[in-house]
């Protein structure tokens, strides 16, 4: 009699995580959430384009399964990503399936939604798109952040931050740098707890701003003009 070989305990749980994202909306829900905020179920449902009741139940598939954390403060109900880690997953999963021909968008509405998120948008909580990317390439052609043995920012890049006013200290195990695929330019930007800070920076300062609803942002007059007095990026580069 054969012997069957004992399938890998991971793989249920592998299974259930994939389950959770294959419908099209609990998938909207996530992207929605990489803007790094918390939104409410109503807000949800109207940019899934669903009725509140079905949202109710794909958001506590979502919960049950670990992807979203709920906040109630009074009558509210609040959800967002349950983590960084989460938001990477799905970030890089988002990155997967872009990786093939694009499909042309349907709407005019859509089109220009995708030309804002390529342009500049927040990966949860770090800085993404051209915008993230320029400031990645600029931190690293300047010598404070390096890339050849993976994202670590220099002596120099420490000063940087220092400088700007930016304070690094965590208590958090996160890494202080790391790269972070962007979907949208097939490279690496700026992420950990350096991108989060340099991103909650900006937008503090008014250098960017959000663009709607949503997570795309886009630099201000300010911000342009900080960014090539700190990093020597030229406007021209970033509108």
């Amino acid at each position: 009699m054969a012997r069957t070989t004992p399938h890998d305990p991971a793989a249920p749980r592998l299974a259930a995580l994939a389950a959770l994202l294959a419908d099209e909306t609990r998938a909207s829900f996530c992207l929605a959430l990489l803007d790094g905020r918390a939104w409410t179920a109503g807000e949800l449902a109207r940019a899934a384009g669903v009725a509140p009741s079905t949202a109710s139940e794909h958001l506590g598939r979502l919960v049950g399964g670990g992807l979203l954390a709920e906040e109630r403060q009074g009558r509210h109900r609040y959800l967002r990503l349950a983590d960084g880690r989460t938001a990477q997953l799905v970030e890089e999963l988002a990155a997967h399936a872009h990786a093939g021909a694009p499909t042309p968008p349907r709407t005019l509405r859509e089109a220009s939604l995708r030309h804002a998120l390529a342009r500049g948008r927040t990966c949860y909580d770090h800085l993404a798109g051209r915008l993230g990317i320029r400031v990645t390439d600029a931190m690293t052609g300047r010598g404070l952040l390096r890339q050849d043995t993976g994202f670590a920012l220099t002596e120099e890049g420490l000063a940087w931050f220092a400088a700007l006013g930016i304070d690094l200290a965590t208590t958090s195990r996160r890494p202080l740098a790391r790269g972070c695929l962007d979907w949208t330019e097939r490279r690496q930007h700026l992420a950990g707890t350096s991108g989060a800070a340099l991103c909650r920076h900006m937008l503090d300062a008014g250098w960017c701003e959000r663009v709607g609803t949503g997570r795309a942002v886009r630099p201000t007059p300010a911000g342009l003009r900080a960014l090539s007095q700190h990093l020597g990026i030229e406007p021209g580069h970033l509108t």
